[in-house]
């Protein structure tokens, strides 16, 4: 279940409910603070995903003409965004709305949203490592975010899987200590509470060491940046691409994920701004959509 753009999970009856019941899951649960105006574009997205509480595809389709009305310049366009890709019908194009988000529109209110979202998603796809970089990336970004105790157990619980109890739980203390009235979520907290009892209190993951410390893990490599051009399962079509953009003097390769899909990715560069000049270049040479995604 993987980001991909045009993406999904293997196809068959059975995946694609999985994938339906993986976005409705995460929906549900993920609970992000509502942000809604008496702005049109906003009270339509409302309406959508009230629409796609019983009428999914409707829902979907109501996302998608918004987004072809709004200018992604629009300040609206990242709540949409957020908005289609929780409403997305598969795990591919859910990974990638909340990517964009991310990405594109990180200084917006929607951005820490759709980290935990993404957290949620990749700790469903059992991608640890992925689960617990959007956790940190969020504790690190958007350190007031009201959301972040929910960033904290969706890491603890990867690292817990990792076999990581020392970050796991003070991950999950964070949590504990930030879950406020939602007695929904400091329960599911509080029951992994007991297995940390006997674990010494560390730093959270992702800090860097100091002085004393010298148990204490450094913090994650700095994040690269790519273009995505193409996301298909066709290697037919993935060859075409490779070498189009060959031929055009791009650094082009492929990567794969659980997804089963083939990612045509262009570049590697260490900041987000080197990555839009590029996006920007292969949109005019290229057509289509290609955007930006951040890599470990």
């Amino acid at each position: 279940m993987r980001g991909a753009a045009g993406g999904g999970l293997i196809g068959g009856r059975a995946d694609r409910r999985t994938a339906g019941l993986v976005a409705a899951a995460l929906f549900l649960s993920a609970r992000p603070p509502v942000r809604l105006s008496a702005q049109q574009p906003d009270t339509l997205r409302a309406v959508a995903l009230r629409v796609a509480q019983t009428r999914p595809d409707s829902g979907r389709a109501m996302m998608r003409r918004l987004l072809a009305r709004l200018s992604p310049q629009d300040s609206l366009y990242p709540g949409a965004l957020f908005t289609a890709g929780m409403l997305a019908p598969d795990a591919g194009l859910i990974a990638t709305n909340l990517q964009r988000v991310v990405v594109e529109y990180g200084r917006s209110v929607w951005a820490d949203s759709a980290l935990v979202a993404l957290a949620k998603l990749y700790f469903a796809q059992g991608d640890l490592t992925a689960t617990a970089q959007a956790a940190e990336r969020l504790r690190r970004d958007y350190p007031d975010s009201p959301l972040r105790p929910r960033a904290d157990f969706a890491g603890a619980r990867a690292y817990f899987d990792m076999k990581d109890d020392v970050h796991g739980c003070a991950l999950i203390r964070e949590a504990l200590d930030g879950a406020g009235a939602d007695v929904e979520f400091k329960n599911q907290v509080t029951f992994y509470a007991p297995r940390c009892a006997v674990v010494p209190a560390g730093p959270a993951a992702g800090t860097t060491a100091t002085a004393g410390d010298s148990q204490t893990k450094p913090a994650a490599p700095a994040a690269t940046y790519a273009v995505q051009v193409l996301a298909v399962k066709s290697a037919s079509q993935v060859d075409e691409m490779l070498t189009r953009l060959k031929v055009m003097g791009f650094d082009a390769r492929v990567v794969r994920d659980t997804s089963g899909l083939f990612k045509v990715r262009v570049g590697r560069y260490s900041t987000h701004d080197e990555a839009a000049q590029v996006q920007r270049r292969l949109k005019t040479r290229l057509g289509g959509q290609p955007f930006v995604v951040e890599e470990p």
